[in-house]
C-alpha cells in the first residue's frame, strides 16, 4: 500500500516516541482492520517492546491518493480493543 504521512501524525509519532518501523509493519501486516468511518480505516498490531504487550493503532485515510496516516499510537490496554 502507498502512503504517506500527515503533518498530524508526525508531530504525534515524535510525541509519542513510536517507532516507524513498528508502524510501517502494522499497516503491512496488520492483526486486523476496522472500518472507523466511511474512508477512515484502523490498521492494528499487538507488539511486545520491553516484555510489555502493546497494541498500535493506525488511523489511515484511504480514499485519498496515496492514502494517507491521520493519526497512530500504542496503548497497553489492548482488551479494549481486541477481540
Amino acid at each position: 500500500m502507498n502512503y504517506s504521512f500527515s503533518k498530524h501524525a508526525k508531530e504525534q509519532i515524535i510525541r509519542r516516541q513510536l517507532s516507524y518501523r513498528i508502524i510501517a509493519n502494522t499497516i503491512e501486516d496488520p492483526d486486523s482492520i476496522i472500518v472507523d468511518e466511511q474512508c477512515v480505516k484502523v490498521f492494528q498490531k499487538v507488539v511486545i517492546e520491553n516484555n510489555i504487550k502493546y497494541l498500535y493503532r493506525v488511523f489511515i485515510n484511504h480514499c485519498k491518493e496515496p492514502s494517507v496516516v491521520i493519526t497512530c499510537y500504542k496503548t497497553s490496554k489492548t482488551g479494549k480493543y481486541e477481540d
